[in-house]
């Protein structure tokens, strides 16, 4: 019988964890526990298990309202930790810390809870928002740490009394791999390139972004340049369609770039990073990596976008769901001399060093696993 201890780490994609949590888990199989990723198959699961993890799958229909598949979910982390007994187990996305907290508390296993942004949650009053306040409710004050990207999430979940203030505690998004992600200036071609990394969702201000792209490129032609990298089509109402981006495409409006695993390749040849999200963002993975190579950034007065931006210094911020706005802070991007920009990035190299290094968000969760242990 293995005397090591489990740690489990769940998320609704395979995707998530390998993209944005793979240094921590290599960090907690370097500290010796036993990992094992919980998550939905898809491509990169194989990757999880390629890191020395042992990989466990589960159906969680990510974008869907359905409460008979979500019973459902909750009986397979039922029946998963049964069989695994985890000693700690590190949830991501809103279902996993829903299901799989209330899962793990039945086998005394203690939760570490990531809210990486509250979506639609407190913004919406209809029956499925309602309900997801009803099952943060009953789920949260059975963790052990909350972790939280924002004070704004972390206030309003004292506001509505979901969990005690005294389990929560702050980290700066999910951290940049500032040895990944390194200084990387743009070339001086008289092509002012924008690019926004997200899902391609409408609540991220993607229908902004291509109502900007039309008007600037309008009135600046072949000097600006506009593409849009992430997954087309997703299961969301708020998604993109592929007939919408194929038109855009066409028109010459933007450059629909597809997903990636080398993210770097793509921010590298840009002049500056923009997402004008107004859903409730934790801190944007995609501006944290602009930062750290050196973007200077564009994006809305924003929960969590805000974050990233000292408004003036590193980018400008501009108002929530408004093209005029996001228009104005384009342009004044795009009138900086190649020179200015490229300062303004510097500067936003030097805020991802001291604020959102990922490697203070890493050693959180070193210490969050050994108090639960401990405990």
């Amino acid at each position: 019988m293995s005397t090591l201890k489990t740690v489990v780490i769940t998320s609704n994609t395979s995707w998530y964890l390998y993209n944005f949590r793979k240094n921590t888990i290599l960090a907690l199989i370097e500290e010796g526990y036993r990992v094992v990723a919980v998550s939905p198959k898809d491509d990169y699961s194989q990757k999880l298990a390629e890191l020395g993890v042992e990989y466990q799958h589960i159906e969680i229909d990510q974008g869907g309202t359905n409460p008979v598949k979500d019973v459902g979910t909750f009986f397979e982390f039922i029946y998963l930790y049964r069989k695994l007994r985890p000693d700690v187990v590190l949830n991501f996305t809103p279902k996993n810390n829903i299901y799989s907290t209330l899962a793990a508390s039945l086998f005394g296993a203690k939760s570490v809870n990531n809210i990486a942004g509250l979506g639609m949650v407190f913004i919406n009053e209809n029956i499925t928002a309602k309900l997801a306040r009803f099952l943060y409710k009953i789920s949260q004050p059975k963790a052990h740490i909350i972790f939280f990207q924002n004070n704004e999430d972390k206030e309003l979940f004292s506001k509505h009394k979901l969990a005690p203030l005294e389990i929560t505690d702050r980290v700066p998004g999910s951290g940049a791999d500032l040895t990944r992600f390194s200084l990387s200036p743009s070339d001086d071609d008289g092509v002012v390139c924008f690019l926004l990394i997200a899902r391609m969702l409408y609540d991220k201000g993607i229908g902004h972004y291509e109502e900007a792209a039309r008007e600037l490129k309008s009135k600046y032609g072949d000097k600006v340049e506009f593409s849009l990298l992430g997954f087309l089509d997703v299961n969301n109402p708020s998604a993109v369609s592929k007939a919408e981006m194929s038109a855009w495409v066409e028109e010459g409006i933007v450059n629909y770039l597809g997903t990636s695993d080398n993210v770097e390749a793509e921010i590298a040849k840009v002049d500056c990073m923009v997402l004008p999200s107004f859903y409730r963002e934790g801190v944007p993975k995609s501006l944290l990596e602009a930062c750290a190579m050196g973007k200077p950034i564009v994006t809305t007065d924003n929960v969590g976008c805000r974050e990233t931006v000292d408004d003036g210094v590193n980018g400008y911020l501009c108002e929530l769901r408004s093209t005029s706005s996001l228009v104005e802070k384009l342009e004044l991007m795009i009138n900086l001399s190649h020179d200015q920009r490229l300062l303004m990035g510097e500067q936003s190299r030097i805020k991802v060093e001291n604020e959102f290094d990922e490697q203070i968000v890493i050693n959180k969760y070193l210490q969050a696993v050994k108090s639960a242990i401990d405990s």
